[in-house]
């Protein structure tokens, strides 16, 4: 596990629910295919944005086959499911990464939504306010655009589509970008294991032309960052490691933090909402305007 584990999670995140609480930024990170790196960026990004300074949550949001716990190295034996059966509480599922970054444990997101209407999803938005402090949750979806997955970013505030410079995933990733199309006016991109920032731009700007000449009128497609291929990333995920903890001083690292410094420049800064419109809380609240 990276760095020292918090004795209790109230070092994380503030338990007074008395107070009012930051407004949590949602971010979704998905790709069209497997196998582009979405979950080695996202846990990179959480930990670098943590190192900043800022409350970070990052939920994985698709279980069944999901490897955040292999990226931080830590074993997860209850998940929000085990929650919403009333088997375990929020507190008791979370776990510490370092001092500013929780992982939340999921489960497929229609299997959650089954608890959706039942008393015990009350106890449990209360019980979920142990994280309303978080400046931003990553959610980490699924790959593909199953209808779970299409909630999970249409209650975000950032959708990122990660990619690599391969036709197969490109073509993919334009499949995901459409669908998105129907449920928000912008997405964001980030392409993955390129040699360089005009092998980047050159791909992103095939897929835009594409994007503008098909995709309806309003629609915005931005690129908000490259991660140059490394041999130093794939190594890293073999020792159950964060790049960016392991080679710090890699350009796969400098580009996260471009990246990272990109996404918390949109926070606003020092809102306070009430509980319900912050962390798991205020995550689960949009998805049952979904439901």
């Amino acid at each position: 596990m990276i760095g020292h584990q918090a004795e209790k999670l109230e070092e994380l995140v503030s338990l007074n629910s008395k107070k009012r609480s930051k407004k949590t930024r949602f971010v979704a990170i998905t790709s069209g295919k497997g196998g582009v790196g979405k979950s080695t960026i996202s846990s990179n990004l959480a930990y670098v944005i943590s190192q900043s300074g800022l409350n970070v949550g990052i939920f994985d949001a698709d279980i069944g086959l999901a490897n955040l716990d292999v990226m931080f190295n830590v074993k997860i034996k209850k998940n929000i499911l085990h929650v919403l059966k009333g088997e375990a509480t929020v507190a008791d599922i979370l776990i510490p990464i370092t001092r500013n970054l929780i992982l939340i444990p999921g489960e497929s997101g229609d299997e959650i939504l089954k608890y959706s209407n039942m008393a015990l999803f009350d106890r449990f938005m209360e019980d979920a306010q142990v994280l309303d402090k978080l400046d931003i949750m990553i959610i980490d979806t699924g790959a593909g655009i199953g209808e779970h997955i299409q909630m999970f970013l249409n209650a975000s505030d950032d959708v990122i589509v990660v990619t690599v410079p391969d036709p197969a995933a490109i073509t993919d990733a334009y499949a995901t970008i459409k669908t998105i199309a129907s449920l928000r006016n912008d997405v964001s991109m980030i392409m993955n294991q390129v040699k360089s920032e005009k092998e980047a731009q050159a791909v992103f700007d095939k897929i835009n032309k594409v994007a503008q000449a098909n995709i309806r009128t309003g629609f915005e497609l931005r690129l908000i960052g490259k991660i140059n291929s490394d041999i130093k990333v794939a190594s890293s995920v073999k020792q159950r490691a964060l790049f960016c903890v392991s080679y710090p001083n890699s350009q796969p690292h400098k580009d996260i933090i471009a990246i990272a410094n990109k996404i918390t420049s949109r926070l606003e800064r020092n809102v306070l909402v009430t509980p319900s419109e912050s962390g798991l809380t205020g995550l689960f609240k949009r998805l049952m305007e979904n439901f």
